[in-house]
């Protein structure tokens, strides 16, 4: 059964399972595309999370048109999920259609909400921080979108720890929600977030939405089929004796690596849902399972042993 978290300190309600978009276009066709999203509804996964650029070689902005067409066949769909998109990536060659300046934010929600046929985006997120867009801008565009009800909540994604430090602090003095959620490379592997980032999301309040829960698919077990099977096999011999170790403990606990993986993930207190990357069914229905794993203490100290922390900065070296 699906289990719901708050989004970050909101008391909106999301699944902790959220389903990505970007493999829908490149990887995955629409119609498999609209079979994936019916059947993550059908499991009660509410949050779907995509962004204005993905759709790969098929250009920008594919992804959420199918999503669009997906929301067209049945209007009732749109008010039962918690729909999220990003703002950042450029668009086109054109110089100001990119970034986070007040006129590209507001131009590039428009061009969304267009492509999604909706009238509204409950989370919109930064893609990523823009050093050269004061926060007085990006703001100013943001908190007119909200007033205007096009967005509801506004998200970050690969941001620094300072970068959702600094942003919140201002917010708050100005009477403000500000972040509610960081979506950030975080698994097993790939434990930076740890440093600064989490300590960050845990000391505002903000949710913190993992991308990238397999690590590329090295998590998943050895690699069969065609596709990236000799990139991966490359990877995992970096790491092999590691990832042996972690199947090793996969099979005693009759469990398989993606599940253990991802219901480590579910494990950690910061995190409101994880963003499922499934680029078929089959792998959906996988990726579903680990809602249902739960690993007691004994399991969360051997993965801490196979993948170590890496501690927060700077408690973990200077006090």
């Amino acid at each position: 059964m699906m289990r719901y978290r708050n989004l970050g300190r909101t008391a909106l309600r999301v699944s902790e399972l959220g389903l990505g978009t970007m493999n829908f276009g490149p990887r995955t066709r629409e119609r498999d595309a609209f079979g994936m999203l019916n059947r993550a509804v059908s499991c009660g996964i509410n949050f779907i999370d995509t962004a204005d650029q993905y759709g790969g070689h098929l250009g920008v902005g594919t992804s959420e048109s199918i999503l669009g067409r997906w929301f067209a066949e049945d209007r009732s769909r749109r008010d039962k999920l918690v729909l999220a998109t990003k703002v950042y990536e450029p668009m086109s060659d054109d110089v100001n259609d990119r970034g986070l300046s007040a006129r590209h934010i507001v131009n590039a929600c428009e061009a969304s909400l267009t492509r999604l046929g909706v009238d509204h985006i409950d989370l919109y997120q930064m893609h990523h921080i823009d050093r050269s867009a004061p926060l007085a801008e990006i703001w100013q565009a943001l908190d007119r979108l909200i007033s205007q009800g096009k967005v509801l909540y506004v998200g970050s994604s690969n941001f620094p720890g300072w970068g959702i430090a600094q942003t919140n602090e201002r917010r708050h003095w100005q009477g403000h929600l500000g972040l509610v959620t960081e979506q950030s490379l975080y698994n097993l592997i790939s434990r930076t977030a740890e440093l600064e980032v989490i300590p960050a999301c845990e000391a505002y309040g903000v949710g913190l939405l993992p991308w990238s829960p397999l690590a590329g698919g090295l998590l998943a077990g050895p690699p069969v089929g065609s596709g990236r099977r000799q990139q991966l096999s490359d990877a995992r011999q970096a790491r092999v004796d590691q990832l042996l170790a972690f199947e090793t403990l996969c099979t005693e606990l009759q469990r398989g690596p993606a599940e253990v993986a991802q219901a480590w993930l579910l494990a950690q207190p910061v995190v409101s849902s994880v963003i499922l990357g499934s680029a078929t069914e089959d792998q959906l229905d996988l990726a579903l399972k680990s809602g249902e794993t739960m690993l007691d203490d004994e399991t969360l100290v051997c993965l801490d042993e196979i993948f170590p922390p890496v501690g927060a900065a700077p408690e973990s070296y200077a006090w």
